[in-house]
Protein backbone atom coordinates (compact mmCIF):
# COMPACT_ATOMS: atom_id res chain seq x y z
CA UNK A 1 0.00 0.00 0.00
CA UNK A 2 1.33 3.69 -0.61
CA UNK A 3 1.79 5.90 1.67
CA UNK A 4 2.37 9.61 1.44
CA UNK A 5 5.75 10.92 2.20
CA UNK A 6 7.66 13.95 2.88
CA UNK A 7 9.56 13.64 -0.63
CA UNK A 8 8.52 16.42 -2.63
CA UNK A 9 8.04 18.81 0.52
CA UNK A 10 12.04 18.16 1.56
CA UNK A 11 12.66 18.84 -2.35
CA UNK A 12 11.20 22.49 -1.72
CA UNK A 13 12.74 22.86 1.61
CA UNK A 14 16.26 21.65 -0.37
CA UNK A 15 15.78 25.03 -2.31
CA UNK A 16 15.24 27.25 -0.17
CA UNK A 17 10.87 27.23 0.03
CA UNK A 18 10.21 26.85 3.79
CA UNK A 19 6.68 27.22 3.89
CA UNK A 20 5.18 24.80 1.72
CA UNK A 21 1.39 23.69 1.46
CA UNK A 22 -0.77 20.91 1.02
CA UNK A 23 -4.19 21.37 -0.56
CA UNK A 24 -6.49 19.66 -1.08
CA UNK A 25 -10.79 19.90 -1.39
CA UNK A 26 -13.36 17.35 -0.87
CA UNK A 27 -16.92 17.26 -1.71
CA UNK A 28 -16.72 18.33 -5.47
CA UNK A 29 -19.51 15.25 -6.22
CA UNK A 30 -22.55 15.61 -3.63
CA UNK A 31 -25.60 17.10 -4.55
CA UNK A 32 -26.32 18.79 -1.14
CA UNK A 33 -23.74 20.48 0.89
CA UNK A 34 -20.71 23.34 0.57
CA UNK A 35 -17.45 21.75 -0.90
CA UNK A 36 -14.73 22.47 1.79
CA UNK A 37 -11.05 22.66 1.40
CA UNK A 38 -8.41 22.48 3.51
CA UNK A 39 -4.36 23.23 3.88
CA UNK A 40 -1.31 22.16 6.32
CA UNK A 41 1.94 23.19 6.40
CA UNK A 42 4.17 20.74 8.50
CA UNK A 43 7.89 22.28 9.46
CA UNK A 44 10.89 21.37 7.86
CA UNK A 45 11.60 17.61 9.48
CA UNK A 46 11.36 13.83 9.27
CA UNK A 47 7.96 13.16 9.97
CA UNK A 48 5.45 10.44 9.90
CA UNK A 49 1.77 10.17 10.43
CA UNK A 50 0.51 6.15 11.16
CA UNK A 51 -2.12 5.66 8.99
CA UNK A 52 -2.30 8.55 7.47
CA UNK A 53 -3.92 8.71 3.37
CA UNK A 54 -5.97 9.47 0.87
CA UNK A 55 -8.72 9.80 2.91
CA UNK A 56 -11.17 8.58 1.03
CA UNK A 57 -9.52 5.31 2.05
CA UNK A 58 -9.74 5.42 5.59
CA UNK A 59 -12.88 5.39 8.22
CA UNK A 60 -14.66 7.92 10.32
CA UNK A 61 -12.61 7.00 12.88
CA UNK A 62 -9.28 6.70 11.42
CA UNK A 63 -9.82 10.37 10.05
CA UNK A 64 -10.44 11.70 13.18
CA UNK A 65 -7.43 10.37 14.98
CA UNK A 66 -5.41 11.40 12.04
CA UNK A 67 -6.83 14.83 12.39
CA UNK A 68 -5.82 15.24 16.23
CA UNK A 69 -2.12 14.46 15.07
CA UNK A 70 -2.03 16.60 12.13
CA UNK A 71 -3.30 19.91 14.35
CA UNK A 72 -0.28 18.79 16.90
CA UNK A 73 2.31 18.27 14.03
CA UNK A 74 1.57 20.83 11.54
CA UNK A 75 3.07 24.35 12.05
CA UNK A 76 -0.12 25.88 10.21
CA UNK A 77 -3.64 24.76 8.83
CA UNK A 78 -6.34 26.52 7.30
CA UNK A 79 -9.54 25.87 6.39
CA UNK A 80 -11.97 27.52 3.69
CA UNK A 81 -15.63 26.65 1.99
CA UNK A 82 -17.32 27.59 -0.80
CA UNK A 83 -21.32 27.82 -0.20
CA UNK A 84 -24.45 26.22 -2.01
CA UNK A 85 -24.85 29.22 -3.56
CA UNK A 86 -21.83 30.05 -4.98
CA UNK A 87 -21.55 26.37 -6.62
CA UNK A 88 -24.83 27.52 -8.10
CA UNK A 89 -23.74 30.59 -9.38
CA UNK A 90 -20.09 30.01 -10.01
CA UNK A 91 -19.81 26.17 -11.27
CA UNK A 92 -18.16 23.48 -8.91
CA UNK A 93 -15.10 23.80 -10.53
CA UNK A 94 -14.73 27.34 -9.62
CA UNK A 95 -16.04 27.23 -6.36
CA UNK A 96 -13.38 24.69 -5.09
CA UNK A 97 -11.04 26.77 -5.90
CA UNK A 98 -12.55 29.43 -4.01
CA UNK A 99 -12.57 26.97 -1.16
CA UNK A 100 -8.90 26.31 -1.38
CA UNK A 101 -7.61 30.19 -1.72
CA UNK A 102 -9.82 30.37 1.69
CA UNK A 103 -8.55 27.50 3.20
CA UNK A 104 -4.63 28.91 1.95
CA UNK A 105 -5.63 32.27 3.33
CA UNK A 106 -6.37 30.95 6.66
CA UNK A 107 -3.06 29.96 7.16
CA UNK A 108 -1.06 31.78 9.66
CA UNK A 109 2.01 32.60 7.43
CA UNK A 110 1.40 32.80 3.62
CA UNK A 111 2.86 30.11 2.08
CA UNK A 112 5.84 29.60 -0.58
CA UNK A 113 5.02 27.29 -2.56
CA UNK A 114 1.87 25.01 -2.43
CA UNK A 115 1.12 21.49 -3.33
CA UNK A 116 -2.11 20.59 -4.69
CA UNK A 117 -4.00 17.48 -5.60
CA UNK A 118 -4.76 16.96 -9.52
CA UNK A 119 -4.17 19.55 -11.85
CA UNK A 120 -2.68 22.69 -12.09
CA UNK A 121 -4.99 25.74 -10.83
CA UNK A 122 -3.80 29.04 -12.44
CA UNK A 123 -6.37 30.81 -10.47
CA UNK A 124 -4.75 29.49 -7.06
CA UNK A 125 -3.15 32.50 -6.53
CA UNK A 126 0.57 31.09 -5.52
CA UNK A 127 3.37 28.96 -6.82
CA UNK A 128 2.48 25.31 -6.67
CA UNK A 129 3.00 21.62 -7.74
CA UNK A 130 -0.36 19.68 -9.54
CA UNK A 131 0.60 16.34 -8.31
CA UNK A 132 -1.86 13.74 -9.56
CA UNK A 133 -2.68 11.30 -7.03
CA UNK A 134 -1.47 14.15 -4.83
CA UNK A 135 -3.41 12.57 -1.41
CA UNK A 136 -1.25 8.93 -1.57
CA UNK A 137 2.05 10.40 -2.68
CA UNK A 138 2.25 13.75 -0.48
CA UNK A 139 2.17 13.96 3.55
CA UNK A 140 0.84 17.40 3.15
CA UNK A 141 -2.20 17.05 0.71
CA UNK A 142 -2.92 14.09 2.52
CA UNK A 143 -2.86 15.75 5.61
CA UNK A 144 -5.36 18.22 3.89
CA UNK A 145 -7.67 15.78 2.63
CA UNK A 146 -8.32 14.42 5.83
CA UNK A 147 -9.06 17.91 7.60
CA UNK A 148 -10.98 19.14 4.73
CA UNK A 149 -13.26 15.24 5.18
CA UNK A 150 -13.29 15.71 8.58
CA UNK A 151 -14.87 19.31 8.73
CA UNK A 152 -17.46 18.37 6.06
CA UNK A 153 -18.54 15.35 7.43
CA UNK A 154 -19.03 17.05 10.51
CA UNK A 155 -21.01 19.74 9.24
CA UNK A 156 -23.15 17.17 6.85
CA UNK A 157 -24.19 15.47 10.47
CA UNK A 158 -25.41 18.83 11.91
CA UNK A 159 -27.47 19.64 8.82
CA UNK A 160 -28.87 16.20 8.59
CA UNK A 161 -29.93 16.40 11.99
CA UNK A 162 -32.58 19.74 10.71
CA UNK A 163 -33.46 17.27 7.63
CA UNK A 164 -33.69 14.09 8.92
CA UNK A 165 -35.45 12.34 5.72
CA UNK A 166 -32.23 12.89 3.02
CA UNK A 167 -30.19 10.88 5.76
CA UNK A 168 -26.86 13.50 5.40
CA UNK A 169 -25.11 11.64 8.45
CA UNK A 170 -24.86 8.44 6.56
CA UNK A 171 -24.51 9.39 2.41
CA UNK A 172 -22.96 12.94 3.42
CA UNK A 173 -24.74 14.87 0.44
CA UNK A 174 -23.64 11.73 -2.24
CA UNK A 175 -26.38 10.73 -4.80
CA UNK A 176 -27.11 7.11 -3.11
CA UNK A 177 -30.70 5.75 -4.17
CA UNK A 178 -32.06 6.75 -0.62
CA UNK A 179 -31.01 10.32 -1.20
CA UNK A 180 -32.45 10.76 -4.89
CA UNK A 181 -36.04 9.19 -3.21
CA UNK A 182 -35.99 11.67 -0.49
CA UNK A 183 -35.32 14.57 -3.11
CA UNK A 184 -38.34 13.15 -5.40
CA UNK A 185 -40.57 13.01 -2.23
CA UNK A 186 -39.67 16.00 0.08
CA UNK A 187 -38.22 19.01 -3.13
CA UNK A 188 -34.89 19.94 -2.41
CA UNK A 189 -33.99 22.03 0.77
CA UNK A 190 -31.69 25.70 0.20
CA UNK A 191 -28.84 23.32 1.12
CA UNK A 192 -29.51 21.41 -2.01
CA UNK A 193 -27.28 21.62 -5.46
CA UNK A 194 -29.50 22.93 -7.49
CA UNK A 195 -27.41 23.50 -10.80
CA UNK A 196 -26.46 19.61 -10.78
CA UNK A 197 -28.53 17.44 -12.58
CA UNK A 198 -30.54 14.57 -10.75
CA UNK A 199 -31.44 17.69 -8.23
CA UNK A 200 -32.55 20.21 -11.62
CA UNK A 201 -34.45 17.65 -12.79
CA UNK A 202 -36.31 16.00 -9.95
CA UNK A 203 -36.83 19.50 -9.09
CA UNK A 204 -39.08 19.78 -11.96
CA UNK A 205 -40.99 16.16 -11.51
Amino acid sequence: MIAPTLERERALWAVGYRVVAGVDEVGRGPLAGPVVAAAVVFPPRDLTIEGLRDSKRMTAAERAAAAVRIRAEAIGWGVGAASVHEIDRVNILRASVRAMRRALAHLPAPPDYVLVDGNPVPELGHVHDAIVGGDNLSLSIAAASVLAKVVRDRLMVALGSRYPQFAWEVNKGYATAAHLAAIDAAGPTPHHRRSFTPVSQLSLL
